[in-house]
Order: C-alpha cells, then structure tokens, then sequence
C-alpha cells in the first residue's frame, strides 16, 4: 500500500525523537542544509532546507501513517511542507510522495542575536552518527551553512525539547567537528 513519506535531515534523522515507522535512509538533491533565524522565534537558529541546485544532502525518510500529518506538521511549527518526490533518492517501494519540511525564505530573518542550541545540534549529530557513522557526521557538517552563529552550551539543562543523553564520545565527536568546522570559517 503506497503512503505519503516525509524527508528528515535534522532532528528527525535521529529515530530516538520520533515514532515514525518504516524510516530509511535516502538523499535529497537539489538542497542544502543552512542554520537560518525565522519568525518562530528570533533568538534561535534552525536548520532548513535551502534550494540549491548543486547540492545533496543525506537524511531519512519515514511513512506518514494514515496520511495523517497533523502531528508532524505541529512538530515542524515554523517551517512549511514542500513537495520533494521527485529530488529524493531512496528504496522505499510504497512511497507515494515525499515532502520536506522548509522554513519559508520570507520568514527568515538577517539580523539581531541569535544562538544554535548545543541540545539541538547534539541530537542532530547522534542521528548522523547512528544513521551514517562518522563519514556522516563529517558529511553534515561539511553541507550545512550558517556556522558563523554562536553555540549556547545547553548539555547540562537542555532547552531543546526533544533532547537526547549523549555518551561521553559522542559529546567529543560533536566538539571535534564545531572545533574543526569554526576553525576553518
């Protein structure tokens, strides 16, 4: 029975903070990940997916059971749902469309303070490493823009909602990559 899928390739690449049946890698082409502020809330930075013919990055892919997106619609609050299908390369026989979730380019925005949540971007980089090991993790920080933005330490009370325990080489192995990647910016 074909079904609508969604493509993940932040949070929702880390099968620890969503419930999602029949999740699989796959990649998107045409797109980049960039840490972007947005209306949602200012003081923070997400990452989206931006358009760019160029690019390709690496995520999961999950079934929308039921077609019912009301749930993941109001976890993705803030970003818009967007049609993908034919930019998805994957081996999931009954997807019947893809959508990926983006943060309007209207809604972003340019200035003012603004911070990545070190939360957030650990339960990323755990996903990464769970999904495509360490070449992964290389990988989605080498095709995610917007570095620049500072890091709020948040480990020892995360404000993200969706929070993971990293163990002690996980935690390292993010360090690493925010050291490397700062480095050469």
């Amino acid at each position: 029975m074909k079904a609508p899928y969604f493509f993940g390739y932040g949070s929702l690449v880390n099968r620890a903070t969503h419930a999602y049946p029949q999740a699989q890698t796959a990649t998107l082409s045409g797109w980049r990940r960039a840490w972007v502020r947005a209306r949602e809330r200012d003081d923070l930075v997400f990452l989206t997916a931006v358009p760019d013919p160029t690019a390709r990055i690496s995520g999961l892919i999950a079934a929308v059971p039921n077609a019912d997106w009301a749930a993941l619609d109001a976890r993705e609050t803030g970003y818009r749902r967007r049609e993908a299908t034919d930019a998805v390369t994957h081996e999931a026989p009954d997807a019947e469309s893809i959508a990926v979730y983006a943060i309007d380019p209207t809604d972003m925005l340019n200035e003012g303070q603004h911070h990545i949540l070190q939360s957030y971007l650990d339960v990323v980089v755990q996903g990464f490493l769970n999904e495509f090991g360490e070449d992964g993790v290389a990988e989605f920080f080498a095709t995610t823009s917007g570095w620049d933005t500072p890091i709020l330490d948040d480990r020892a009370k995360p404000l993200y909602p969706r929070a993971q325990v990293l163990s002690t080489a996980e935690m390292a192995l993010v360090d690493h990559h925010v050291a490397r990647i700062k480095a050469d910016l």
